[in-house]
């Protein structure tokens, strides 16, 4: 691998990776002398199952793995160094009063199992966040167990399917999903024992009604919808969604994915959702590169209570308590009380912009998106042009393919132009989809240089996309071969003489 510097220059680094180079010799620790008999010890142990050393790995100083580590982290593109306009994602700034905050030695320290005498401060903190997120939702109840937001749909579809079995529904085995759900929707819903129905978008983008309307009889147990959806628009018959399902007898999950663009707007609780999950790693920052960690916690209506996960959260006059004692709960889904460290996050960011704060976030975070779209929208195909966009807007490579431009062409030039793609070829229901997300951390000046970006691209000839991105660290990576033949293992590299 040979690493190329910043730049337009492309320059080689003149040293491959430290870590890649076999040296002998080289230490970077001194391990005391070891305390037991390791003879007698290692008796007990099969003797294939005992490896002395590592064969190949190389030997290094500590100065090298310390150079070695902090240069591969200036490679990495984060929120921190560029525009970041993954759609459905929010990958917005982090305030670095969230990190602090979190690193506070009373948080930070504590160890899950604390008598609850010891852990009366974060019990609060998460009494308090537990009230802030019900009523941002308009909900009656909140559950900050999950881990992520998949494992928050999970816990949604476990208390669906409690709730129909307590009244002895047991013929609701369906879920209706949209074809434009988020993928691990209908994931969450089979891992719960229920078929999932698709259910097809309109031509403007959102539930069809006559089509819900055909669907949904006695076997439905409920609806998952993501409002605002992955097209970037807010499914305008909500009410009529919701009181259809109700009628015959179905609940309403919603996927809070894009909550960016509701918040201190509207309450998913009064459109007559029933339970849904909230991304706090996404809506109240914390960005989530790199696989996590995340938090996922969902609110619910009071129908839903009796079959939470245990232990609940209670307050009573002698302070905070875990209460393990809920005869109709569906169990445990975490060790522990949730991503203490990401709801902290969380908590703080929701205290510090208060009620105007979090309605202004996402009255930016829509007029940013609508920006952008008329911005592009003379020069690239917006499928759902009439229609405002939410807190992301959804362009497509239709009238690129004349001139042999892909939307991954484009995602690849972007890289070049420093920026981080927006999400590519999602959502599936629009054919080479460009879903862009702006939030509302972003500038003006930003969204304008992300714009001429676009358009500087979009004149270049089709030839000259092979050889994107020629400017980053790695280059055109093969990523057929990436997804189909991974490396997951570190191996020791070949030597010159093989």
């Amino acid at each position: 691998m040979n690493p190329k510097a910043p730049g337009s220059s492309g320059l080689v680094l003149s040293e491959p990776l430290l870590f890649e180079l076999p040296r002998d010799g080289n230490s970077g620790i001194d391990l005391p002398e070891m305390d037991v008999d390791w003879a007698t010890e290692s008796e007990s142990l099969p003797a294939e199952m005992i490896r002395q050393e590592v064969e190949g790995f190389p030997e290094l100083s500590e100065p090298d793995v310390v150079r070695h580590f902090s240069r591969l982290s200036t490679w990495n593109f984060s929120v921190d160094s560029g525009f970041y306009p993954l759609g459905s994602c929010t990958m917005k700034y982090n305030p670095k009063l969230n990190e602090a905050a979190a690193a506070m030695k009373g948080f930070s320290g504590a160890h899950p199992y604390l008598p609850e005498a010891d852990a009366q401060g974060i019990m609060q903190l998460l009494w308090e966040l537990q009230h802030d997120l019900a009523e941002i939702s308009g909900m009656d109840s909140v559950c900050l167990h999950p881990a992520a937001g998949s494992h928050g749909e999970l816990l949604g579809m476990m208390l669906i399917r409690a709730y129909h079995m307590d009244r002895g529904d047991h013929q609701r085995t369906k879920i209706i999903i949209p074809d434009s759900a988020h993928g691990t929707n209908p994931s969450s819903a089979a891992t719960c024992g229920f078929q999932s129905i698709t259910l097809p978008s309109g031509k403007n983008g959102q539930i069809d009604l006559d089509a819900l309307d055909r669907l949904v009889d006695d076997q439905v147990a409920g609806i998952m919808i993501t409002n605002p959806n992955t097209c970037g628009l807010f499914e305008s018959n909500i009410d009529a969604i919701c009181q259809l399902m109700h009628d015959r007898g179905g609940l309403i999950y919603m996927d809070g994915a894009n909550m960016n663009a509701l918040v201190g707007k509207v309450k998913p609780g009064d459109m007559g959702i029933d339970v849904l999950h909230f991304n706090t790693h996404k809506t109240f920052s914390t960005p989530h590169g790199g696989g996590g960690p995340g938090a996922g916690p969902i609110a619910l209506k009071k129908e839903l209570e009796p079959f939470l996960p245990k232990p609940a959260l209670r307050k009573t006059e002698d302070g905070f308590h875990w209460d393990y004692d809920i005869p109709r709960s569906i169990g445990q889904i975490r060790s522990f009380f949730g991503n203490i460290g990401v709801l902290i996050r969380a908590y703080t960011f929701i205290k510090t912009l208060g009620n105007t704060g979090l309605r202004e976030m996402s009255e930016t975070a829509v007029v940013n998106a609508n920006y952008l779209k008329k911005k592009l929208e003379d020069h690239f195909f917006v499928p759902f042009v009439d229609q405002y966009c939410m807190h992301e807007v959804l362009i497509s490579d239709e009238n690129l393919l004349t001139d042999h431009i892909s939307t991954m062409d484009m995602a690849k030039g972007l890289i070049d132009a420093g920026f981080h793609p927006p999400t590519v070829y999602f959502p599936l229901i629009v054919k080479g989809a460009m879903l862009i997300e702006p939030t509302e951390t972003e500038s003006r000046l930003t969204l304008d240089q992300f714009v001429s970006a676009m358009l500087d691209l979009k004149k270049r000839d089709s030839s000259e996309f092979q050889k994107y991105p020629i400017n980053s660290y790695v280059g055109r990576v093969d990523e057929v071969t990436a997804a189909r033949k991974p490396v997951l293992k570190w191996e020791s590299p070949a030597s010159e003489e093989d």
